[in-house]
C-alpha cells in the first residue's frame, strides 16, 4: 500500500554545455521541474517534468506543471491510500483532462519511490530484463553539412549505436547526404522532423528514401495520424511517431491507420510508466519495435528512461545519452555514463533509481519551491 504525505516541487535552472536546435527553437539553459514526492512512512521518490518552458513542443510548460500539480493532481493524491504506483495514473486519469507531463512526473516519481521501499531497482519493478541499453545520440540542427558531419563523426567515434540527426525544410537532404558519404552504410541513421513538413512535402520526403535511414521521426503534425498514414503509403522509410503517440489509444490508431512503424516511447510525455508499459506490451504483441525518447533530462529523467529501456521490445537504441552530453554537472551522482561501445549500464545492484540525488547540487540551483501537503 502507498500513501502520499507531501509532494515538495522545485523550480531548477541549468545551463546546457552548448545550445540545442531543433525545428521549433533552440534552447540554451533548461527551466526544469522537479518533484520530491514523500510517503507517509518517509520514503521519497524523485519524477521530473519533461516540459519546455515555452509551449513549442508540447501544450504545457513548466508552468502549466506546477499549476496543475499545486490545483488538481496533489488534491487528488495527497493522503489517499493507494494498492501502488499504477493506480496513480488510473487515480489522474478521469477529471483531469491533458496534462499527461505533470501527472507523469508525480506518477513516475511514485514508481521509485515504491523501489525505494521495496528495495529493489526500478528497472526489475517495472519488468525489465536488460543490463545494459544500446545508446543513440540526437545531434540538433547545425549551420552547415560539415558542421553537422564533424559531430556525426565524433558520436561514431564515441561508440554511439544510433546517430539522429534533427531536420528541418533547408536543413536536410545536403545534410544527410553529406553524413552517409562521409559515415557510409553501416552507419546507423535516423532524421528527425519535430513536425516541421506538411504533406505538402511527400515528393521531398519520399527523397530521403535515398539515404537507407533507420526511420523518420514526426515529420508531419503532431495530431495528425490520417496524413501520416498516407505519407507512410509513399516512404520506404519506416515513419516513428513520437509527439503523436499520447496514449494506449493513439498507438492502437496508428497501426490500425498504418501511420507509422516504429514508435518513440517518452514516458514523460505519455503519462508516465504505466501508459509506456501498456504501449510497449501492445507493440510487442503487434510487432512493432519501440524505443525510448529523451528530452534533455537532468541525471533523474535519465534514471527513469534507463529502467524503461530495459524492458525486452526496446530494441532500437534510445537517446539515453550520458550527463556529460548535455551538462557541465549533473544533479545525480554518479553521473551516466556510456561505454565505448556505445552501452549504458542499468543499475541492478542498487534499489530505487540506481543513482543517488545530489540534494546539495539541486539546492544551489533552484530558484522556487512549494511544499504541498505535510
Amino acid at each position: 500500500m502507498l500513501t502520499i504525505d507531501r509532494i515538495r516541487l522545485r523550480e531548477i535552472r541549468l545551463p546546457l554545455r552548448e545550445p540545442f536546435e531543433i525545428s521549433s527553437g533552440t534552447v540554451s539553459q533548461r527551466r526544469i521541474c522537479l518533484a520530491e514526492v514523500t510517503s507517509s512512512d518517509g520514503a521519497v521518490g524523485w519524477g521530473e517534468a519533461v516540459t519546455d518552458a515555452l509551449p513549442n513542443y508540447s501544450p504545457e510548460t513548466i508552468d502549466t506543471v506546477w499549476l496543475a500539480v499545486r490545483q488538481w493532481i496533489a488534491p487528488r493524491l495527497l493522503g489517499r491510500t493507494l494498492v501502488g504506483p499504477q493506480d496513480v495514473h488510473d487515480s489522474l486519469a478521469s477529471g483531469i483532462q491533458g496534462h499527461l507531463m505533470a501527472k507523469a512526473m508525480i506518477e513516475m516519481a511514485c514508481w521509485a519511490l515504491t523501489a525505494e521501499r521495496e528495495e529493489i531497482p526500478l528497472a526489475k519493478l517495472l519488468g525489465g530484463t536488460r543490463r545494459s541499453v544500446a545508446t543513440g545520440i540526437s545531434i540538433g540542427i547545425q549551420s552547415d553539412p560539415a558542421a553537422l558531419v564533424d559531430r556525426a563523426r565524433q558520436a561514431g567515434e564515441s561508440g554511439y549505436r544510433k546517430i539522429k540527426v534533427k531536420i528541418r525544410p533547408g536543413a536536410d537532404h545536403a545534410f544527410i547526404a553529406a553524413v552517409r558519404d562521409a559515415l557510409g552504410a553501416e552507419a546507423h541513421l535516423m532524421a528527425d522532423a519535430n513536425s516541421a513538413y506538411t504533406l505538402d512535402d511527400a515528393d521531398h520526403l519520399a527523397g530521403l528514401d535515398t539515404f537507407d535511414l533507420m526511420m523518420i521521426e514526426q515529420p508531419l503534425g503532431q495530431d495528425d495520424l490520417v496524413r501520416h498514414a498516407a505519407l507512410q503509403r509513399r516512404l520506404a522509410t519506416p515513419i516513428c511517431l513520437d509527439e503523436s503517440i499520447t496514449g494506449l489509444e493513439r498507438a492502437q490508431d496508428m497501426v490500425a491507420l498504418g501511420s507509422g512503424r516504429i514508435i518513440n516511447i517518452k514516458p514523460g510525455r505519455v503519462g508516465g510508466f504505466t501508459a509506456s508499459l501498456r504501449i510497449h506490451d501492445f507493440c510487442e504483441d503487434a510487432g512493432v519495435a519501440v524505443w525510448c525518447g529523451g528530452m534533455l533530462e537532468t541525471g533523474i529523467g535519465r534514471a527513469h528512461n534507463v529502467a524503461l529501456a530495459s524492458l525486452p521490445n526496446f530494441t532500437t537504441p534510445g537517446d539515453l545519452s550520458p550527463s556529460a552530453r548535455y551538462w557541465e554537472r549533473d544533479v545525480v551522482t554518479p553521473e551516466w555514463t556510456m561505454d565505448g561501445e556505445g552501452m549504458v549500464a542499468v543499475p541492478w545492484g542498487e534499489p530505487g533509481l540506481g543513482v543517488a540525488v545530489d540534494r546539495a547540487r539541486i539546492e544551489e540551483l533552484t530558484i522556487r519551491t512549494e511544499l504541498l501537503g505535510g
